[in-house]
């Protein structure tokens, strides 16, 4: 059985923007992923059954960035927190990181190359580990976040982040590719809703997991 991490933020811990709530295991788009990659199989074997192919660990924080340390809002650093909860997980056959976007919050004089810069700092941590199979390195999904949509509700934390949002993917895509990870756009298939400008409604987080779903396997397949 493979297992795959989803590292992100409040986007893979579930906000809804309409309700301000989490959404519950079968809308978050970890637990989405854990259903499409094992289509047709047993999800709770009974014993004597085989387990299913693929094991997914939801690991989504609120207001986590990729590397920094958040004077306002706490412990919400990253890659601090990344090394702990990949021995915790081990052996991990993916890793799928999808932050970045907490890093444009104004109280860090935000710019899109350095939240690209910022998530490196994570896929290096990753390789350098030995949380894979074999004690290896996992594999890892590089996953960009869809640009903001147009509402106020968090101006005045995030200030212009809207425009920084849109420049992000071609840089998180030079970091995929010198790192030799795969990469995702999520702006090619989801967008962020605009009740609140920032997290993804729940037809969105579906999309989102046929996207990384059809990754990994497309991947996994080349093992």
């Amino acid at each position: 059985m493979k297992t795959v991490l989803c590292y992100g933020d409040s986007n893979t811990w579930g906000f809804s923007p309409l309700s301000g709530k989490r959404f519950d295991h079968r809308t978050r788009w970890p637990m989405v992923l854990w259903r499409l990659l094992n289509r047709g199989a047993p999800l709770f074997p009974e014993d004597g059954q085989e387990d299913p192919p693929y094991w997914v660990i939801e690991e989504g924080l609120c207001g986590r960035t990729s590397c920094r340390e958040d004077p306002i809002e706490g412990d919400l650093n990253g890659l601090r927190q990344l090394i702990p909860i990949l021995e915790s997980h081990k052996p991990l056959d993916w890793v799928a990181i999808m932050l970045g976007s907490n890093d444009l919050k104004l109280r860090f004089s935000p710019s899109a190359f350095d939240a690209a810069v910022g998530v490196r700092r994570l896929v290096d941590a990753v390789q350098s580990s030995r949380c894979g199979p074999r004690e290896g390195p996992p594999q890892v999904l590089v996953i960009c976040p869809p640009p903001m949509a147009v509402s106020g509700k968090f101006a005045h934390i995030f200030g212009d982040a809207l425009e920084l949002s849109q420049k992000m993917a071609p840089y998180f895509r030079v970091v995929a590719k010198e790192s030799g990870v795969s990469f995702l756009d999520a702006g090619g298939v989801i967008k962020s809703s605009p009740a609140d400008g920032l997290h993804l409604e729940a037809d969105e987080h579906r999309k989102l997991a046929e996207a990384v779903a059809a990754i990994i396997e497309q991947q996994s397949d080349k093992l």
